[in-house]
C-alpha cells in the first residue's frame, strides 16, 4: 500500500481530530508511508449522527480511497424536502439535489459516524490512536514539535495537524485564540434528537417564518428523528455556551407557535440529553500553518452547515495535504502548495453558506416569497453556482507508482 515517497526529514506526524479530516488524513499519510498517530479527545469513533453529503470533488476523494461501495450500502437516500408555511401547510416538495445543486447519481448521503467508521477501518491497525486525550501544549522548536498531552506524556513529532474542528484547540494553542478567525453569520440552531411517531423516513420537512426554520429530518423508518431549531439573531450568544439551560430559554423563547410540531420540538429540546447547541460560524485564517503546525478540515476553514459541504472540503483538503507532504521534503514547501491548491476551492464552498443559504433560511418575507414562489414552480430551478462549487477542483495525483 504505501508509495515510494520523498519525506525522510519530516516522517513522525501528529494528528488532532478524529471525526472527518484527521482519519482521512491520516489514511493518506499511512499510504505514503509516514508515520502517524491520531489523538482524539473521545473515548472511540463517533458513531450515529445525522447524515452528511459527499458531492463533486469530495466523491472523487472517497473513490481512490476505495470507500465508494460501502458508502453505498449506507447510503440514506433522503428522497424529499418538504417546505411548510407559518400555519403549518405544505409548500411545495423538492428532492436534496435540486435545492442543493448535487447529482442524484453521484452524491453519497452517509451518517457523519458511518463515513468515520468507513475512513477509520483500513486504518485502524496501521495507525497509533490515541482515545480519551488531548493536545495541552505545543512547542515549536524549529527542528520538531514537543507536544504534552492532557494525560501528562511528552512525545515528540515532526509535524502537528490540527484537524479538530471549529472550536480547534490546536488552533488555539499555535495560532491564538478563536475570535480573530470566527466568523458568525447571524444565525443560532439547537440540535437534537425526538421519538418517531410521525411516520417520516428518508425526508425533511422545514417550517419557516422569515430567519427561523424547523426541522424535522428522518433516516430510516422507526429510528429516532433528528429536530433542528435555527434562528436568526444579530448578536452571538456566546454567554449561552456555559449555561445549557440559558441555551434551552434563548431557543424556546424564539419560537412560541403553537402551529405545526413546534411545540414538540421545543418541548423535546428543552428534555434532549443529546442537545448541541452552536453558532451558525464559519473560520477565515490568513494561513492554514505556522511553523511545524498546519490545520486541515473545518480547523482551517469551518464552512457551516449552510454549505452542505463541511465533510467534502475537508476529505478534499486531506487528500491534497497529504499529497504535498508526501511531494515536498521540505514541510514550508509542502504547507504553501497544500494551501495554494485547496484555498480557492475551500472558500469556493464557503460562499455558498452567504449565497446560497437562503434556500434553507431566507432571512426576509421578500426571500421567504421568493423560495415559496420557485417550490410552487413545475420545476424548482437547478442550483447551478453551488453545482460549480462542489466541483470546483481537479484532484491532483500524487502518487508515484501506479
Amino acid at each position: 500500500m504505501n508509495h515510494s515517497v520523498n519525506h525522510s526529514a519530516n516522517r513522525s506526524i501528529l494528528i488532532s481530530g478524529a471525526s472527518i479530516a484527521g482519519p482521512a488524513l491520516a489514511y493518506w499519510l499511512d499510504h505514503y508511508g509516514f508515520d502517524v498517530t491520531v489523538v482524539e479527545r473521545a473515548p472511540q469513533i463517533r458513531g450515529g449522527g445525522y447524515a452528511i453529503d459527499i458531492r463533486g470533488t469530495a466523491r472523487e476523494v472517497v473513490d481512490r480511497m476505495g470507500l465508494v461501495p460501502q458508502l453505498r450500502r449506507a447510503h440514506v437516500n433522503t428522497r424529499k424536502l418538504s417546505f411548510l408555511d407559518a400555519d403549518g401547510a405544505l409548500i411545495g416538495s423538492v428532492t436534496p439535489e435540486a435545492l442543493a445543486g448535487g447529482s442524484a447519481d453521484l452524491d453519497l448521503e452517509v451518517r457523519r459516524g458511518d463515513l468515520a467508521d468507513a475512513l477509520h477501518a483500513p486504518i485502524r491497525d496501521r495507525v497509533e490512536f490515541l482515545f480519551e486525550d488531548s493536545i495541552a501544549a505545543l512547542d515549536d522548536r524549529g527542528g520538531h514539535v514537543d507536544v504534552t498531552f492532557d494525560s501528562g506524556a511528552h512525545r515528540t513529532f515532526d509535524l502537528v495537524i490540527g484537524t479538530d474542528g471549529l472550536h480547534s484547540n490546536t488552533r488555539r494553542l499555535a495560532f491564538g485564540p478563536e475570535d480573530a478567525y470566527h466568523r458568525y453569520l447571524g444565525h443560532v440552531f439547537a440540535g437534537f434528537t425526538v421519538a418517531d411517531d410521525l411516520g417520516l423516513s428518508r425526508e425533511a420537512a422545514i417550517w419557516n417564518t422569515p430567519g427561523r426554520a424547523a426541522v424535522l429530518y428522518a433516516h430510516e423508518p422507526g429510528e429516532r428523528i433528528h429536530g433542528f431549531l435555527i434562528l436568526k439573531r444579530e448578536d452571538a450568544p456566546y454567554d449561552a455556551f456555559r449555561n445549557p439551560q440559558a441555551q434551552r430559554d434563548l431557543v424556546a423563547a424564539a419560537f412560541p407557535e403553537r402551529t405545526w410540531h413546534i411545540p414538540r420540538l421545543v418541548d423535546a429540546m428543552r428534555g434532549a440529553d443529546d442537545l448541541f447547541f452552536d453558532v451558525v460560524s464559519q473560520i477565515h485564517l490568513p494561513t492554514w500553518s505556522r511553523g511545524r503546525v498546519a490545520l486541515a478540515g473545518d480547523a482551517a476553514h469551518a464552512t457551516s452547515f449552510l454549505s452542505g459541504q463541511g465533510s467534502s472540503v475537508a476529505l478534499v483538503g486531506a487528500y491534497i495535504l497529504a499529497g504535498e507532504l508526501a511531494r515536498h521534503s521540505d514541510h514550508t514547501a509542502a504547507f504553501t502548495a497544500y494551501e495554494r491548491t485547496a484555498r480557492p476551492f475551500a472558500e469556493r464552498n464557503q460562499a455558498l453558506a452567504t449565497t446560497g443559504g437562503t434556500g434553507l433560511i431566507p432571512s426576509t418575507q421578500a426571500e421567504l416569497d421568493a423560495r415559496n414562489t420557485a417550490l410552487r414552480a413545475p420545476t424548482y430551478p437547478t442550483n447551478t453556482e453551488a453545482s460549480a462549487a462542489h466541483n470546483g477542483l481537479t484532484l491532483p495525483n500524487y502518487d508515484r507508482t501506479p
